[in-house]
């Protein structure tokens, strides 16, 4: 394995322990244990945990805005349909993962923002950036004409985001996806109605 390919593997590897523990209680040792690499491997690409954090986070970010992009810029459906779909297949991954892992990002966020500094801030543009996809979709919603002119879809972008994020954290209390698909059609039957 070459020096990308043995970073990239202690972070995938990091990746799906922290989801599954959380980022405090999962060692190093753990992560290069499970990745299959040498200890002196995990300094020779992070200078420490907090490196490592970051990075984690920065691969975490990627891959979801991906998953966002593969929904809300599918030209084949409209704006509100690929939005449906992005949280139908939320409600389906919640189910599948049994409850467990819910946002990865939110995770942290829950788990790291008030404990680092750089953590909070590095969060939080992926969490603006999230909602600036939102933003786009949405707009695009207006101007086709699916929800009202009068909407301001930067505060809509929040509150999907924030309202979303909350309803995954509680399936996960709950053990249940009722939380995401009452928010589900409280927003498109009561707020996004033109």
């Amino acid at each position: 394995m070459d020096g990308q390919q043995s970073r990239d593997q202690i972070i995938r590897t990091g990746a799906d322990l922290v989801a599954q523990r959380g980022f405090n209680n999962t060692g190093l040792t753990a992560v290069l244990g499970a990745a299959g690499v040498p200890k002196g491997s995990f300094y020779y690409y992070f200078e420490d945990k907090e490196a490592f954090g970051l990075a984690l986070i920065d691969h975490l970010a990627a891959e979801y805005s991906a998953r966002l992009d593969r929904y809300l810029l599918d030209s084949s459906d409209s704006p509100l349909a690929r939005l449906r779909a992005y949280f139908d297949a939320g409600v389906s991954d919640m189910r599948s993962y049994d409850y467990g892992r819910g946002c990865p990002i939110g995770n942290l966020g829950q788990e790291l923002a008030s404990q680092n500094e750089r953590f909070r801030c590095r969060l939080q543009a992926v969490f603006a950036d999230w909602v600036a996809r939102f933003e786009r979709c949405l707009t695009e919603a207006r101007n086709n004409g699916e929800i009202a002119e009068t909407f301001d879809t930067a505060t809509l972008a929040e509150f999907v985001l924030s309202g979303w994020e909350g309803a995954t954290l509680r399936a996960k209390v709950t053990r249940s996806t009722d939380p995401m698909t009452a928010f589900v059609t409280l927003l498109f039957d009561r707020v996004l109605v033109s």
